[in-house]
């Protein structure tokens, strides 16, 4: 069984204005955590409209998403005591007139001072998804087997339609934003482990990231911890729809750790097709048509049963399979996360809005 954790990042928001407002530290300092875990369970976030938290390593889902309900709740009552309300959406509803300031972190600060506008507009929150591997050199492995089904989970999971007032036309905003920066989006296929240290340090002596964290990948391997880090996702408006995409992803892990294993062949899907799908994911969502791992177009809720069919043998023998399934019934059903920002905020208007994306 591997082990997995999971990060979410929310938005702080003004109840009555949906506005974002840097109230991290007030937050941080307010929250109440019984039992507190590790010191890292909640801190800010780049921006002081932002915080993170982060579960322990977990053993199942039912476990990961306890400890998702209990952060969720713990950071939503310290946000309503400090007079703001945290907001699980990809992107700001709105945006006021003023940039929201840095969080005062030396690494922050340089990137400010490096990304400018670009760091003012990272009003973007996502979920990142860690699960365990065996050794970096699996990783690498494992991540070229991931590759082509990141554009199904970015769709899956698009939970940011809106930027500054108005629909964006994308179900995931996040993902066009985060695709600013100098290395984002798919990563590519690496030969080894060799080649993908020696890729990363070639960026860095060139100068074009700062350091390893700013290896904005979609996928990678996570350098404070032996784990996957997979990255693609829009936080998600509720916890169990989080611990779905976790199952989900521990299930490719496993798939791909197995293949590996028994000498089935790697998927070497082309960066430029796997760049398109991606955006094409982004800008539709679940409405329509996908890319699929071939490079092919077919319908959107198709491709999904593909990837249940590719992972079911992994979530049949870690007991995910009713829960996974139960709970991708009803995204279908339902729509994206994105699909439902839009008809609340069509049928009901933004009040209706806040209160979606603010209950924990």
């Amino acid at each position: 069984m591997l082990t997995l954790g999971i990060e979410e990042e929310y938005l702080l928001l003004d109840p009555a204005t949906a506005l974002p407002v840097p109230m991290a530290e007030q937050v941080c300092a307010a929250v109440d955590l019984e039992p507190v875990v590790h010191e890292r369970e909640v801190q800010a976030e780049l921006l002081q409209a932002q915080v993170e938290v982060a579960t322990p390593v977990c053993a199942d889902l039912a476990e990961a998403g306890h400890h998702l309900q209990r952060l969720r709740h713990a950071v939503s009552s310290a946000a309503k005591k400090a007079g703001c309300r945290i907001a699980a959406c990809g992107t700001a509803p709105r945006t006021g007139l003023a940039p929201v300031p840095v969080t005062r972190k030396p690494r922050y600060l340089a990137m400010r001072s490096q990304a400018g506008r670009l760091v003012e507009e990272q009003l973007v929150n996502g979920m990142h998804v860690h699960v365990a591997i065996p050794d970096r050199e699996m990783g690498v492995a494992v991540l070229n087997r991931l590759r082509p089904w990141l554009p199904v989970l970015v769709a899956m999971t698009a939970n940011s339609p809106l930027w500054n007032g108005q629909d964006t036309g994308f179900a995931s905003w996040r993902t066009v934003v985060y695709s600013r920066w100098p290395v984002c989006g798919p990563p590519p296929f690496f030969a080894d482990l060799a080649d993908y240290e020696q890729r990363i340090q070639a960026l860095l002596e060139a100068g074009a990231i700062a350091d390893r964290g700013q290896l904005y990948w979609q996928a990678r391997l996570s350098d404070r911890y032996p784990t996957i880090e997979v990255r693609c996702a829009d936080v998600q408006l509720r916890a169990d729809d989080a611990v779905m995409f976790g199952g989900i992803v521990r299930g490719l892990v496993a798939t791909a750790i197995h293949d590996e294993k028994t000498g089935g062949r790697a998927p070497h899907a082309r960066p430029e097709l796997l760049s398109a799908a991606t955006w094409h994911a982004a800008r539709h969502g679940l409405e329509g048509e996908l890319v699929d791992p071939d490079g092919k177009r077919r319908g959107a809720e198709d491709v999904v049963r593909t990837l249940l069919g590719h992972v079911a043998q992994a979530l049949e023998e870690s007991g995910d399979t009713r829960q996974v399934d139960s709970l991708v019934r009803r995204l279908l059903r339902r729509g994206s996360p994105a699909d439902r920002q839009r008809r609340v905020l069509a049928a009901d208007g933004l009040r209706a809005l806040t209160e979606l994306i603010t209950e924990p």
